[in-house]
């Protein structure tokens, strides 16, 4: 293991064991590549000197060092570069080149903040940002503020400076994210809370559907759907006509969702993904994957014979090898086992909600997009 791999994972803390244990190796945030980057560059500017390796402090205390990528000085600004390093994490940002370019400012200017090219500036209230400013969010700042002021002090600044973040490629990398979506244009968010990216941790998703809420109400939407993926996004969209700003790539966090809306309610709730997932919901599973949660035919069975089928009927799908054969099972019976589940995760997904003031309708779709279940409003 490299230097900088052994400190990812003394970084990740009390994660660490756990990491050991997968095999997984964490790395390091947009947020904290941007820091050390801000760091490497100050200092440059008011030392002659780039720091290389640069070390930074995290918010909870670790301390890793960050190879410079890329370094440049002149008598009116400094910039140095940090390739980031997602780990093990499938992160669409692993390996992009993160730049900070610091130029000093008028005594008293404070630390001002500004998008380069491939950071996204945002477009729509909602987000923890306002409307104009570079998408590099609140934690990332203040590390930068902190930073700065320390190199400050060390090297006799004032520290006062502006920063400008930028990502190579970072529009093209944009594409694959929910920036877009969510009204960040022109490139990619500096995020973090921590610095350090745990490897398929769900933190990242689940944060993007908060956001993804908190966009759709400060847009005044009053419909907002969950849906699964693509399928059911087409779905909900030919059904209700929701604009983009109203659909939340729920994947399968459906307790995310409900959760936050129960914090943060909409008058209505759309649900809407493949039959099999949201049977696991409506069986009572608030995490949708396939390696966290799996489909109950015992329970189909039950909804089948609700549903009015015959023991024969209950059986076969008790035994059937996949969610989809069962439904098909019900559907050539003309047992409504699409309707029944819908209904059925809908009233999970109302116990979930707690009486918060949300109505919610669920929609189940086979892997065509076809409408095979779906509830009322309630």
């Amino acid at each position: 293991m490299s230097s900088e791999a052994q400190g990812a994972a003394e970084a990740a803390g009390g994660r660490s064991a756990q990491l050991k244990h997968t095999g997984l190796r964490p790395g390091w945030t947009t947020g904290a590549c941007a820091t050390a980057a801000t760091t490497a560059a100050y200092t440059a500017l008011l030392s002659g000197e780039f720091p290389d390796p640069v070390t930074i402090t995290l918010p909870k205390g670790q301390t890793p060092s960050f190879a410079l990528a890329a370094e440049e000085l002149t008598g009116g600004y400094a910039m140095a570069g940090i390739v980031k390093d997602a780990g093990d994490d499938p992160d669409v940002t692993h390996g992009a080149l993160v730049r900070a370019t610091v130029r000093r400012l008028p005594a008293g200017s404070g630390v001002v903040f500004r998008a380069g090219p491939g950071v996204g500036t945002v477009t729509r209230p909602g987000l923890p940002l306002p409307v104009g400013e570079p998408a590099v969010n609140p934690v990332p700042r203040r590390m930068m503020r902190e930073h700065v002021a320390r190199v400050a002090e060390l090297h006799g600044g004032t520290g006062d400076v502006e920063i400008t973040v930028s990502v190579d490629h970072g529009e093209e990398i944009a594409r694959s994210t929910w920036n877009p979506r969510l009204g960040i244009l022109g490139g990619l968010s500096i995020l973090g809370t921590t610095g350090i990216v745990v490897p398929y941790s769900c933190s990242a998703w689940i944060d993007s559907i908060r956001r993804g809420v908190d966009v759709a109400r400060a847009a005044g939407r009053t419909h907002v759907a969950g849906c699964t993926g693509s399928t059911s996004e087409k779905t909900v969209v030919a059904e209700y006509g929701l604009p983009l700003d109203a659909l939340l790539d729920m994947g399968d966090f459906a307790g995310a969702v409900l959760k936050y809306v129960r914090r943060h309610p909409v008058d209505r709730l759309t649900i809407c993904g493949g039959f099999a997932k949201l049977s696991k919901l409506a069986v009572g599973h608030l995490d949708l994957h396939s390696g966290r949660s799996q489909v109950d035919k015992g329970f189909l069975a039950e909804l089948a014979r609700r549903g009015g089928a015959d023991e024969a009927l209950a059986a076969g799908v008790a035994d059937a090898n996949t969610g989809l054969a069962a439904l098909q099972l019900c559907q050539a019976a003309g047992v409504p086992l699409g309707d029944l589940v819908a209904t059925a995760a809908r009233d999970e997904a109302l116990a979930v909600l707690r009486g918060a003031p949300v109505a919610v309708d669920v929609i189940c779709v086979d892997r065509a997009g076809t409408v095979v279940g779906r509830s009322t409003v309630r």
